[in-house]
């Protein structure tokens, strides 16, 4: 265990991942044009709104660094997950806004192989560790990678994102029927969504979705107005807003289908 990295262990057969919620820039801090904007592309509040899953029994593993000193959740290599579309790097220079996020020389790859080995590799790590641990008490286990992003960026997608984007890479990185059970539970409500559209997955659903051996992964990209009020124009006064309670009571109870419908499909028998 890291002072930057929370693991809390259960044993249903579910993992929720927060790769994006870290706001430490450690000692990179003082490298980046400022700490806000280091800052200001988290997936803000995302664990506090899934605070309900340790109840249901799930693992939980959260990083506590910021996005912007190495993104968990790309490719190690640096291959684009998006080929064609914007997208940020593994150690990102610029937001997702398109704003520069270092004052000087951008990281090289010997910067990015040290942030790799002390960062990225302990994350996912854990990870394998929990995955392995719980396909010890489960035939099969569900990895849910959880994240959210404001619901206007101009840069990465057009118009309004939906409420619930829901990535499994086109099917590949889970059962048919995980995947029906979750959007099923998004259509029912009032809220918009969509399947594999902007968001199908990012690293952590690509990498460690193998429904032959029992791992099911499935991302979940929330729209940030689900459970905050987003300004229309950012500024270091206004962002990050606070959580919105009131707000999340409307999203919270179908968060928590979601997660026991992925509960529900892991302890049901393997299908032949």
């Amino acid at each position: 265990m890291t002072d930057w990295l929370e693991i809390t262990r259960g044993d249903a057969p579910l993992i929720v991942a927060f790769p994006h919620t870290g706001m430490e820039l450690a000692d990179v801090e003082g490298a980046f044009r400022s700490p806000w904007l280091a800052r200001r592309d988290a997936d803000w509040w995302v664990d506090r709104l899934y605070g309900f899953a340790r109840g249901l029994g799930a693992t939980t593993v959260r990083s506590r660094i910021s996005r912007s000193v190495i993104d968990l959740n790309r490719d190690p290599s640096g291959v684009s997950l998006y080929p064609g579309q914007t997208t940020t790097e593994l150690c990102p220079t610029s937001t997702f806004d398109g704003d520069p996020l270092y004052t000087g020389t951008t990281p090289g790859d010997a910067e990015i192989a040290r942030r790799r080995a002390i960062w990225f590799a302990p994350y996912h790590a854990a990870l394998e560790g929990e995955i392995v641990r719980l396909r010890t008490l489960h035939p099969r286990i569900v990895l849910y990678d959880a994240h959210s992003v404001r619901s206007h960026v101009p840069r990465l997608f057009d118009g309004e994102l939906p409420q619930f984007n829901i990535g499994t890479n086109g099917g590949v990185t889970c059962d048919p029927a995980l995947e029906a059970a979750v959007t099923g539970i998004c259509a029912e409500g009032p809220f918009s969504h969509v399947l594999n559209g902007r968001f199908r997955g990012g690293w952590t659903t690509r990498h460690y979705g193998r429904p032959e051996n029992g791992v099911h992964a499935i991302q979940m990209e929330l729209a940030m107005r689900g459970y905050m009020d987003e300004p229309d124009i950012l500024d270091e006064g206004n962002w990050p807003p606070p959580f919105n309670p009131a707000r999340a009571a409307a999203i919270a109870p179908i968060l928590t289908r979601i997660l026991q419908a992925c509960i529900t499909f892991a302890q049901q028998e393997s299908r032949s």
